[in-house]
């Protein structure tokens, strides 16, 4: 956030690796760096995302991931999941250079999906996401399970759940589930 503040953009895996060296003290070696990063592509899907993916699906919710980080690394991983079946497309922040919650990752997110506004839910994990997103006009959805609470300097979302299932059905719930897209972040 901070590079896009200062107007800068490094992909991902530079700025994951920047904040390992500099978490501990410089004092991983870069063979250990690699083996971190690494380590994302082997992570599993959290258990709520098939089930709220097939709930959106279900109710003929079109879906894509906004993602922080590469495009092929976010493809990749729902390849792996079992997960691309429900995702139309991958937009990746590297489109645009530069990191959400900047306007412009969602209004790019808008453009690639052909959808505006509250026709379009972010639903995410983060405060910071929907934050941008919301301040970008769109509708949101936030899953406690990571963050517990959602904090009061940002703007609140539209739909708060447990997990990602419990947003699903309550994005759905809003005005009869009009929304028409709904963007799945990774980060």
């Amino acid at each position: 956030m901070a590079l896009t503040l200062a107007g800068d953009y490094e992909p991902f895996p530079t700025v994951a690796a920047a904040a390992l060296r500099g978490l501990t003290d410089r004092s991983v070696t870069s063979d250990e760096v690699g083996h971190v990063l690494s380590g994302f592509s082997e992570l599993p899907a959290h258990p709520d995302v098939e089930p709220a993916m097939r709930v959106l699906a279900d109710n003929d919710i079109n879906m894509v991931c906004l993602t922080n980080g590469a495009a092929q690394t976010t493809s990749d991983f729902l390849a792996r999941a079992g997960l691309e079946s429900y995702i139309e497309q991958v937009i990746s922040v590297a489109d645009v250079h530069c990191w959400k919650p900047s306007p412009v990752v969602y209004e790019y997110a808008q453009e690639k999906i052909g959808r505006r506004g509250a026709q379009v839910a972010l639903v995410a994990v983060h405060a910071f996401d929907c934050h941008g997103a919301r301040r970008a006009g769109l509708t949101t959805g936030w899953a406690s399970r990571l963050e517990e609470h959602f904090t009061d300097v940002f703007a609140p979302p539209d739909v708060v759940g447990k997990d990602l299932v419990e947003v699903a059905h309550g994005l759905l719930a809003l005005e009869g589930g009009e929304h028409e897209s709904s963007i799945t972040t990774k980060e």
